[in-house]
């Protein structure tokens, strides 16, 4: 019986986990702190991956990760959070430390192949996959077949430009969907306007977090409201002019801004009417929820080395 180890490697955890051919079971998982800001980040993620090995018994390794980065070439280009990992060739040095092949993408796309594969679109051919939370992401499953591009780079959603004279976003360039519809996009507006003099139940706070912004605007606060219903209408500007590019017959909102339900969704809906090329886009469309919730990225990557060993990656 041969595993599949699948890594997931955030900002706050790195989570390793084996998982026989046909299972979406882990029969072991392993937890630990990334610590991504101290050096020695590879040597925690060994040791994670250590800890649920079974030796002579694992086929491959596939790893979630963070970036920009080169799927092709295994190499993490460069990930804010991990600001060690320049450059750095992580799938190569997995397959050095362990004999295995390893396989790595970005978190967002697999956590979208997962979704596809495991999750909300099963079935479909043709999906999109959006994540909104810290950072929007997405990924895009194209006839069948999750959508890298020439450099391993396609599918960033989150920084499409929608206003190019809009907010700064956190690559550093301005007026992508992220810097409108993310958490932290939302947070800074709500601060933003309080600084100008708005009245709300809300104080200035660098620490506000949308969850607290989305429980004021459920109690009636106009400020939280327009907050949301602001991100909500450049979502729906980005997302139809995703449906002009990729014309899914489903899109599966993921991430932990999407909780807020109807405050985001209705005026999103209402956007993506307005702005869509051609109602027949619509037709038939699919808009629903992620099923996987955190497990989405170690489905990816265990979903990634399948494809692989099989030679459908």
């Amino acid at each position: 019986m041969s595993l599949i180890v699948a890594i997931d490697i955030g900002g706050t955890h790195i989570r390793a986990a084996a998982y026989t051919p046909e299972s979406t079971r882990p029969i072991a998982h392993h937890k630990t702190r990334s610590l991504a800001q101290t050096p020695g980040v590879f040597d925690r993620l060994v040791e994670a991956v250590e800890a649920i090995w079974q030796e002579g018994n694992v086929a491959a390794i596939g790893i979630a990760s963070p970036g920009p980065l080169d799927p092709h070439s295994g190499t993490i280009l460069d990930t804010p959070n991990i600001p060690e990992w320049a450059n750095f060739p992580i799938a190569s040095k997995l397959t050095e430390r362990f004999g295995v092949p390893a396989y790595l993408d970005n978190d967002a796309n697999l956590a979208g192949l997962a979704e596809w594969q495991f999750g909300a679109g099963k079935g479909h051919s043709d999906m999109v996959y959006l994540t909104i939370s810290t950072g929007v992401g997405g990924g895009v499953i194209c006839n069948n077949r999750l959508l890298q591009g020439y450099h391993g780079m396609g599918a960033e959603l989150g920084h499409m430009t929608i206003d190019p004279n809009g907010p700064l976003c956190g690559c550093g360039h301005r007026g992508h969907v992220e810097s409108f519809s993310s958490g932290p996009a939302i947070a800074r507006y709500v601060n933003e306007r309080l600084q100008a003099g708005d009245t709300s139940t809300l104080q200035p706070d660098p620490n506000l977090t949308p969850a607290q912004i989305a429980e004021a605007a459920l109690k009636g606060d106009a400020l939280a409201i327009s907050a949301y219903a602001r991100a909500g209408e450049y979502l729906g500007i980005a997302v139809a002019n995703y449906l002009a590019i990729f014309d899914p017959s489903i899109l599966i909102f993921g991430g932990g801004v999407s909780q807020a339900g109807d405050l985001l969704f209705k005026p999103f809906e209402a956007s993506l009417r307005r702005h869509v090329f051609h109602p027949h886009y619509l037709d038939n469309l699919t808009i629903t929820r992620a099923a996987l919730g955190d497990d989405a990225g170690l489905l990816g990557a265990l979903a990634l080395a399948r494809l692989a060993l099989n030679g459908k990656k």
